[in-house]
């Protein structure tokens, strides 16, 4: 299998393997500069007067600058539009007899749709994602000259043509401490500009023309990310939470879960068979998360917790109409954490007997 078919392969394969996502949701802009370097690029010589054959377009070393904007889904995909340039300077126009100069530049420049995802390995300070993409890439040959000791070959091109392009990428999104929204990403990018693009130019004066095959780019990208609707850290109640006692109850679950541990019963048991003692006019339930999941799962996950809690205490035999279920997401923080900290403390309800 061909190169760029492995990575793109290996890319969408690696997509179900990969387990919570980052807490990014919504739209975002990004951008980022680096290192562009090509393998040397195939060449079918579609007119004798250059001379040789099967030749190979040879470029040095050059620059990528790339912008894109995109929407996160909160579930760690992600999609965006990306525009990019890059420049590379032309080495030589191998197998060409004699040749002993070659001068001018060669771009690419075009629109790509990539589709990526963020994966959470634990750690609240960086986030891998892989992804890949496909687009429309144009080659611009730019005052590209060659010319050929002992002979008369000057070869010139100003052309440019399109082709269709697919990429796969993979990076490390480190998010900046303080700065919501804001991440830093060092990114390896793996283009195939599809082959077939003819440009056309003269040797002489008489009109040539160059076909190429598959190019096939190397990109290392430093950049940055800014999404739009990521809040800040949740700051501490201004009092502190209700601690435990005849009144008051803290029921905790496992990471991601909303089901009843038995201690969690217990403890359930317990409040109910209390609220029989004392005189109350209603028993508050309130659910809570941590702030590894996205604002809109952890909302959701902390109701859950509280509608199973409150089944609980009518199962034991505390009226329905006695019990307020609320939700707070991860917006009240029993231990203050940043964005993406797995907190057992923060994954709880709150019994609260009035």
């Amino acid at each position: 299998m061909r190169l760029p078919g492995m990575l793109l392969t290996a890319a969408m394969a690696a997509l179900p393997l990969v387990a919570q996502a980052q807490p990014i949701q919504g739209y975002y802009i990004a951008g980022g500069l680096g290192l562009h370097t090509t393998q040397n690029t195939g060449v079918s010589n579609l007119n004798p007067a250059l001379g040789g054959s099967h030749l190979r377009l040879q470029q040095q070393p050059g620059f990528e600058g790339l912008v894109s904007f995109g929407y996160a889904l909160g579930n760690g995909a992600r999609f965006e539009l990306e525009g990019d340039f890059n420049q590379n300077g032309l080495y030589r126009l191998g197998r060409v007899p004699g040749v002993t100069n070659s001068s001018g530049n060669i771009q690419h420049y075009g629109v790509m749709v990539n589709a990526l995802f963020d994966m959470d390995i634990g750690s609240p300070w960086v986030y891998p994602y892989i992804g890949a993409g496909v687009g429309y890439q144009i080659t611009s040959f730019n005052n590209v000259a060659v010319t050929q000791t002992g002979g008369p070959l000057v070869y010139r091109s100003n052309d440019s043509r399109g082709g269709f392009a697919v990429q796969a990428m993979v990076g490390l999104s480190f998010p900046v401490p303080n700065m919501p929204g804001l991440s830093i990403t060092p990114e390896y990018r793996f283009m195939d500009i599809l082959g077939g693009q003819k440009l056309s130019g003269t040797v002489n004066g008489t009109a040539a023309q160059l076909k190429l095959h598959s190019q096939y780019d190397h990109s290392f990208i430093i950049g940055v990310r800014y999404a739009f609707n990521v809040p800040p850290p949740a700051m501490p109640d201004a009092t502190p939470a209700p601690a435990p006692s005849a009144r008051s109850y803290l029921v905790f679950f496992d990471w991601d879960k909303a089901n009843l541990t038995d201690r969690a019963r217990g403890i359930i048991g317990d409040a109910a068979a209390n609220s029989t003692k004392v005189a109350y006019t209603k028993i508050d339930v309130n659910g809570n998360a941590d702030t590894s999941g996205s604002h809109v799962y952890n909302q959701g996950l902390s109701m859950r917790r509280a509608q199973a809690v409150a089944a609980e205490l009518v199962k034991d035999g505390v009226p329905m109409g006695a019990i307020a279920i609320t939700a707070s997401g991860d917006t009240h923080l029993l231990v203050p954490t940043g964005p993406g900290v797995r907190e057992p403390q923060n994954r709880r309800v709150e019994i609260v007997i009035r």
